[in-house]
């Protein structure tokens, strides 16, 4: 018997993949002053390509902090539940006690193409990002495009060696839902996330908006949720700290190494947000925007930082842009208020 959950997250990607490949971007109930500046947009420079066939929908990227060159990217929706790791070429990664059977970029007689790194005892029911803290990596199992789910939450796992091991477990999953969230699907279609990032060992977690009962009609505004609780056994409320009317349609997000700035982007924009004096309200400080090309960068999906300087943006084709600090400059309108 078919997987119907499958098939609906497959109906789901097509009519969103439709909405993208056509002349005109689905988007939006944005302001119009937002919309005339989105048009001057920034051709990046040619990108890294990762040459990896398994990784064919690149939902999340993170630079590890603890080994060296080493970049954590996972696949969307209906994947196995599994890791790659590449380094700063892009290039595959794994433990070469396994080189004599499995092979990686370049196909070898009597070997198995590299799987990547299970995550064992997950599921990858809708992966969007994955951030890293210390020696955690958090996977964001948060995807919600019909706003319909209520078994989101996080993976926290141990950072493995990509060199020395070639699988690892999750040390837990913590269930999350949204406070304001009472039917299914909501009322509202605010309630799926895409973007989550990690600032003072907490996690935060960016909506992305559609019009309601319309999985491929997007609309303006983002709110900032943080995870305070870590429960196993029962649900984890997210609590609002921030919003921003203006941005629109967060894919990914990442906090630079030195915790200064905050980097989001969406499909159209690559935003940075500057650490607030006090409190955790990161859209409401001061903001840099670069408007990205969209016929350049396609379905840009992925967010780290390299350094405290530099930027990578991936796309769902594999595609890995290199963005610097200096070149996102600082954006001309107030961002609104937060609303309690």
């Amino acid at each position: 018997m078919p997987d119907t959950r499958l098939i609906k997250f497959s109906s789901a990607t097509a009519l969103l993949r439709q909405a993208f490949t056509g002349p005109l971007l689905v988007l939006l109930a944005c302001s119009t002053s937002y919309i005339a500046e989105t048009q001057a947009a920034v051709m990046l420079e040619p990108p890294l390509q990762i040459r990896f066939a398994a990784v064919n929908e690149m939902s999340g990227i993170v630079k590890s902090r603890r080994f060296d060159n080493v970049y954590w990217v996972h696949n969307d929706s209906g994947d196995q539940p599994r890791l790659f790791a590449l380094d700063g070429d892009a290039r595959i990664i794994f433990p070469g006690f396994l080189r004599r059977d499995f092979s990686a970029e370049v196909a070898e007689q009597g070997k198995t193409s590299w799987p990547g790194h299970a995550i064992a005892v997950a599921a990858n029911v809708d992966w969007e990002d994955i951030a890293v803290d210390g020696d955690m990596l958090y996977i964001a199992d948060m995807g919600n495009n019909g706003n319909a789910r209520r078994d989101l939450g996080v993976y926290a796992v141990p950072e493995p060696n990509p060199r020395a091991v070639e699988l690892t477990r999750p040390l837990a999953f913590w269930p999350v839902r949204y406070p304001e969230q009472d039917s299914w699907p909501a009322r509202q279609w605010h309630y799926d996330s895409e973007a989550m990032f990690v600032a003072d060992h907490q996690l935060y977690f960016l909506t992305k908006h559609r019009q309601p009962g319309k999985i491929d009609k997007f609309e303006a505004g983002v709110m900032l949720y943080r995870l305070d609780t870590r429960h196993t056994d029962r649900y984890n409320d997210l609590v609002k700290v921030d919003q921003h009317d203006l941005l629109a349609v967060a894919t990914g997000a990442d906090l630079a190494p030195n915790g200064q700035l905050l980097a989001v982007v969406t499909y159209q924009d690559l935003w940075l947000f500057e650490k607030p004096a006090t409190g955790d309200q990161w859209l409401s400080s001061k903001a840099y925007r670069l408007p990205l090309a969209r016929r350049q960068i396609k379905q840009v999906e992925a967010v780290t930082w390299v350094d405290n300087n530099t930027l990578l943006l991936g796309n769902e084709q594999g595609e890995l842009y290199q963005v610097e600090r200096s070149s996102v400059p600082a954006f001309s309108e107030k961002p609104t208020e937060p609303r309690k």
